[in-house]
């Protein structure tokens, strides 16, 4: 193990390590239940906001921006506790969920479950209800 990591491992510092496209993969998870409600991104920037403020911010690939979780929507996400993995390469937010956190209006963005059966690989809706209906929530 190198001097290098071996502080990045077991040191005390935050030294987020972002990947060729300057990114940290992001876990949110609710701090009551531990479901895990969304896998998103976030930049330096974003970090560093979320960092300052205990709300979270993320960088959105598709748009090639910055946004705060709610901003849009109102259903925000507030940092209770940050984790980084051991190599420094991803973060696990615990939040307090306002409302929910996919933007198709469910609690989780983790709302079906893959099943093999018969041949073919199938999706199945679980915990599925909407909080929001989106085509009132995201007009463009």
């Amino acid at each position: 193990m190198s001097a290098h990591s071996h502080e990045i491992e077991e040191g005390l510092f935050f030294q987020p390590r972002f990947d060729a496209s300057g990114l940290l993969t992001v876990v949110a998870t609710d701090v009551a239940s531990g479901d895990v409600l969304m896998v998103a991104h976030m930049n330096d920037e974003a970090l560093r906001k979320t960092i300052a403020t205990g709300e979270a911010w993320y960088f959105s690939r598709s748009r090639k921006a910055l946004w705060r979780k709610g901003e849009t929507s109102g259903q925000t996400q507030r940092v209770v506790e940050m984790r980084t993995d051991c190599d420094q390469d991803a973060v696990w937010i615990r939040v307090e969920q306002i409302g929910a956190a996919c933007h198709t209006g469910r609690r989780s963005c983790f709302y079906r479950k893959v099943e093999g059966e018969g041949g073919g690989t199938m999706l199945v809706f679980v915990d599925a209800d909407r909080l929001f209906d989106p085509r009132d929530v995201y007009k463009k």
